[in-house]
């Protein structure tokens, strides 16, 4: 069966809105804490649709397309240009992401998916991107297709709801400007540990130089947490405790709940595939950014990691962490 794709237009907005709250619904019903419904959702998803298919002020290029069978809208799918981050090298330039705020209608044919993903390939690389990513939220039907296209698992975004209120760990303590050093010669380690799991995750030249930069920055921004373990002429690791970003949260979630933990390290950890020390430090870590996010009053959070670095994922699910979100990279 043939399907219609094409780019969506203005007069889509109000189908598409229904399309992306049932289809933020569904993950809420898996997680009603992670995925927690925005009070406006409906105005809020017509906002950000508003925004990206009229403003010429966009901070990045995004897409959207929609599927049609007799003249109805029967899918969405939503992708941009990723801009890489200053740390890594991106000698590729910006790769092309699909987003998972992409829905299908429930009476949607067979094969729309499939469809709606080749379509926004063919944009993306219309673009100029060399690099493929898509993701997904775990338990929707996008994954076969992805898997199909030849999409491999890239990072994993493993979250938790229950963080408790033990209290920040007596060996973690607030970051200060002595520890930048430290936090950067340990963020080396980390970065080398991510290229040696996959190249997607080659340095940048001046990393070292640019991250220094953002810690220094990252130490004056109210939103987060910094700790360290160690004293800083000899630090064990770090843990940054950040607000989520609407890059991984659709316009329907309220995401003011739930904190993600990206900038992460210790020594347990240096080994891709096996955990040392049974990841005592590493978790000590973790449960001090857990209790910084329910000090702020947040019930989740959000942990990133590669999805080769299986000691990291042995050390996170031991602690009650489990996959809701993936990124995959096409090969």
């Amino acid at each position: 069966m043939s399907h219609a794709v094409r780019i969506a237009s203005t007069g889509d907005i109000p189908r598409l809105v229904d399309l992306l709250l049932l289809d933020a619904k569904e993950r809420h019903v898996i997680d009603p804490i992670l995925w927690k419904m925005a009070a406006d959702a409906p105005a809020q998803i017509e906002k950000a649709l508003a925004f990206a298919l009229t403003s010429e002020q966009q901070p990045f290029r995004q897409i959207w397309q929609v599927s049609e069978r007799n003249g109805a809208i029967t899918g969405v799918i939503h992708s941009m240009r990723l801009p890489v981050p200053p740390i890594y090298a991106g000698g590729q330039g910006d790769p092309g992401l699909i987003l998972p705020d992409s829905a299908v209608s429930p009476d949607a044919p067979e094969g729309t998916v499939d469809a709606l993903v080749s379509a926004a390939e063919r944009a993306l690389t219309e673009t100029g991107a060399k690099i493929l990513l898509s993701s997904y939220v775990t338990g929707e039907p996008w994954r076969d297709v992805f898997q199909d296209r030849g999409y491999d698992p890239l990072t994993l975004y493993l979250s938790r709801t229950d963080l408790g209120d033990a209290g920040r760990p007596q060996t973690v303590r607030l970051a200060t400007e002595s520890d930048v050093p430290g936090i950067v010669t340990r963020a080396a380690e980390n970065k080398q540990t991510l290229f040696e799991i996959d190249p997607f995750w080659e340095q940048h030249s001046d990393a070292d130089a640019r991250f220094t930069g953002w810690m220094n920055r990252s130490l004056t921004l109210r939103d987060r947490d910094m700790m360290v373990m160690g004293a800083p002429e000899n630090l064990n690791g770090y843990v940054i405790a950040q607000p989520a970003s609407r890059l991984h949260f659709s316009p329907a979630h309220d995401i003011t709940g739930t904190g993600v933990i990206d900038d992460y390290y210790h020594p347990d950890l240096a080994d891709p595939t096996v955990l040392a020390n049974d990841g005592e430090g590493a978790t000590t870590l973790l449960r001090a950014a857990e209790a910084a996010f329910a000090e702020r009053g947040m019930g989740a959070a959000f942990a990133v990691c590669p999805a080769g670095w299986r000691s990291k994922i042995e050390m996170l699910e031991a602690a009650g962490y489990k996959t809701a979100m993936v990124w995959s990279i096409k090969r």
